[in-house]
Formats: structure tokens, C-alpha cells, sequence
């Protein structure tokens, strides 16, 4: 998979140990200086430890193909390295200023995900490239949208990895201080982006590209399939999601009902 799954986490856990070391260093103080230096020392103790538990987290599942080759015993190691970050975080709120953007998929155990992995796994016309969640609550105080991303191909059709874009859109409403509940609205198909061979295929490079041959290429650029999304009942299909960790570089969430667990850490914005 492209990228670094531990990006982004260098710079802070560096500092952090950096600061430690130099927190131990013995100095003349007076008896208010000691006492006004500990609660600082256990500030720098916890981030250490959390930033630790989050590279810990990162490893047992960086082999894992996002969630697709885990057995009994790695998940229950996951589950593990999960809780022991979740518990620095617990009982807080979660603040939509810092959740406001786009977050990379690294780990799941979600059925409907998992799903897509292996049909792309025995599927060699299939492939499932990167996966986002990209939350737009930058000003909200109640929620906002979220739309899950999914760039997949068809090979020699499509460019690799990224030949289209799936895209599911949601408005959630915070529910609780750690509860969103999802209102799916729309299922929308775009992005399409047709391989060279295809492209050759249609307007060959040593003909002069006919306006008919132009207006193929153009109409599949630019195509867009949109579905709204009902369940029998023609009402909108819905869930709660429970955000159990958050912070600048990373999101945990685990879908309420037995939904499966998600890790994601913080992605370049994604423009749509």
C-alpha cells in the first residue's frame, strides 16, 4: 500500500523523548520550582507513553493488508493495542475542529469493508486502492458530513489503484459526547479515469482524434452516477458510530452493534 502507515507520527515522538531527557537533568531548584515541575514531568511522561502505545498500534496491524490476513490471536493483540490508546482519551468529548478532514484507512475488521479486500484478493479484474473518510464539521458545534471514500480499478480499463471513485455520503448528528449517528444519503460513482490503453483504444494517437472520439473521452471523465440510499421502507438507512480516540494524527472508531473496529490516521485533504 502506498505511504508510510507510521507518517506524521516522527516529529511529535521525537520531541517527546527529547523533552524527557532533558526533564531528568538535575538542577539547584527551590522546594515551589519541584513542585510546580511535576505535574509538567507527568504531562511529558503521558505523551511519551501514548505516542509509544500509538506506534505499538501501528505495528501489529502495518502487515495485516488493512484488515484483510489477521488470525485470532493478532486480533486479539489489536484489540489490545487498541484499548491502550483509547484509555488515554477516554471520557473526553470529541472536539469536530479536529475531526474536520480527511483520514486514511489503515485497519479494519468491519464485515462490509473486509468484503471488498477479498473479492479484490481472488478478483484479478478487481482492485480496491485507497480507502478515506473525509469529515467536513470544521464549524459545527452538532456534526456535519461525512463521506466514506473508496478508490478502486479494473486493470487495463481503468488506471491502476485509482481508475474511480465510491463515494458514500452521510450527514451524522453528534449524539453523545462520543456518538455520531449516521444518516446515509447517497451512493455516487466519479472520478473515472480510463487507461492509456483504453484511451489508445478509442482515439488511437496516430489518427487525428475525431470530434465523436473526443466527446467519448470526455463524457466518461466527466460521468457521474448518483443513488440515494433507502432501505425497503424508503427511509434512510442510519447507524451509530463511536469515536473512541482522536487526536491531530489519529481516529479510532468502532460501529456500535458489533460493526467492527476502524484505525485511521490523517490523510492530505482531498478535494471532490
Amino acid at each position: 500500500m502506498p505511504g508510510d502507515i507510521f507518517s506524521g507520527f516522527h516529529t511529535d515522538v521525537s520531541r517527546s523523548r527529547l523533552a524527557q531527557k532533558m526533564d531528568v537533568i538535575a538542577f539547584p531548584v527551590c522546594s515551589a520550582a519541584v513542585i510546580r515541575a511535576v505535574p509538567f514531568k507527568k504531562s511529558l511522561d503521558a505523551e511519551t507513553e501514548l505516542e509509544d502505545k500509538k506506534y505499538e498500534l501501528l505495528g501489529v496491524i502495518r502487515d495485516t493488508q488493512r484488515g484483510l490476513v489477521t488470525t485470532a490471536d493478532q486480533r486479539s493483540v489489536i484489540e489490545e493495542a487498541l484499548v491502550s490508546v483509547e484509555a488515554f482519551d477516554a471520557g473526553e468529548a470529541i472536539d469536530l475542529g479536529e475531526l474536520d478532514g480527511t483520514w486514511r484507512l489503515q485497519y479494519t475488521s468491519a464485515p462490509d469493508v473486509l468484503i471488498l479486500f477479498e473479492s479484490a484478493a481472488r478478483l484479478p479484474f478487481f482492485q480496491v486502492g485507497q480507502i478515506f473518510q473525509k469529515f467536513e464539521c470544521r464549524d459545527e458545534s452538532n456534526g456535519g458530513v461525512v463521506r466514506n471514500i473508496v478508490k478502486w480499478s479494473i486493470p487495463s480499463l481503468l488506471e491502476e489503484q485509482e481508475g474511480a471513485t465510491l463515494l458514500v455520503s452521510a450527514k451524522f448528528s453528534v449524539v453523545s459526547s462520543r456518538n455520531i449517528y449516521l444518516q446515509f444519503e447517497e451512493i455516487a460513482l466519479n472520478n473515472i479515469n480510463i487507461s492509456e490503453e483504453l484511451q489508445a483504444l478509442i482515439a488511437p494517437a496516430i489518427l487525428p482524434r475525431s470530434f465523436i472520439s473526443f466527446q467519448i473521452l470526455q463524457f466518461i471523465r466527466a460521468f457521474k452516477a448518483e443513488f440515494p440510499v433507502r432501505n425497503p421502507g424508503r427511509t434512510s438507512v442510519g447507524g451509530l458510530y463511536y469515536l473512541s480516540y482522536l487526536d491531530k494524527n489519529m481516529l479510532l472508531g468502532r460501529a456500535v452493534g458489533g460493526g467492527g473496529v476502524f484505525v485511521f490516521t490523517r490523510a492530505q485533504a482531498i478535494v471532490l
